[in-house]
């Protein structure tokens, strides 16, 4: 689709503005209302649009969250990958989940619940409280990542190599000044990551200090 950002239909966030410090600044600022169950809070939103993949577009889908040694956590999904368009001078342009606001949420006034019984509200959420984020896509037409700080992207969007695949890995690690440190288990997130259809799987990797990974499925 090579047209002008500003004609692109807006779904979920506004394509025209790829960075919006604002809105991450008003995250950090009310870590405590948008975050006060910590790390699991994160892993949720990142899941939430995994789901949304598998419930919107009807295929079958799998998602690997993994909780690294670091403290960081993974979530990587089998879906088509993040939406990445071309404009009208040739750029790849990917949709700007991390560093601006997602209407749903943020504009509304219902309140979407997850898992943990706080309010979603999106990816930017994640960005904004992390230390680092590297959000990579791979389509059909294509493979990206690109790295952040607190929603900030410090490196331009990166063609990587394809591998046949499709799907987004969401990799962050949270920062314990603005969200409360705290040891997330395996046996924590079967409980509140359970597969919403039949056509979902989720699996969850628990990485130990010595590289060894223990992993649960769970099926709906």
């Amino acid at each position: 689709m090579e047209t002008s950002r500003d004609a692109w239909e807006i779904t979920t966030h506004d394509w025209s503005k790829q960075v919006d410090r604002d809105h991450l600044a008003q995250i950090q600022r009310n870590a405590d209302v948008y975050a006060r169950k910590g790390t699991i809070h994160l892993i949720l939103e990142v899941l939430a649009y995994a789901v949304d993949e598998t419930e919107h577009h009807g295929r079958p889908a799998h998602i690997t969250i993994t909780v690294h040694s670091d403290g960081s956590v993974s979530v990587a999904d089998t879906g088509r990958g993040t939406d990445t368009r071309t404009d009208g001078q040739g750029r790849t342009v990917r949709k700007p989940v991390m560093a601006t606001k997602d209407i749903r949420f943020f504009d509304s006034r219902e309140n979407v619940g997850l898992p943990d019984g706080l309010p979603r509200r999106g990816m930017s959420v994640v960005a904004a409280l992390s230390t680092w984020l590297a959000h990579t896509n791979r389509r059909l037409n294509g493979s990206w990542t690109q790295r952040y700080e607190h929603g900030i992207p410090v490196t331009g969007l990166t063609d990587i190599p394809g591998d046949g695949t499709t799907g987004t890995i969401v990799h962050f690690l949270p920062d314990a000044d603005f969200v409360k440190p705290a040891e997330v288990t395996v046996g924590e997130l079967r409980q509140l990551a359970k597969p919403p259809v039949p056509s979902l799987t989720i699996e969850i990797r628990e990485e130990q200090e010595n590289s060894a990974v223990y992993s649960s499925e769970t099926s709906s």
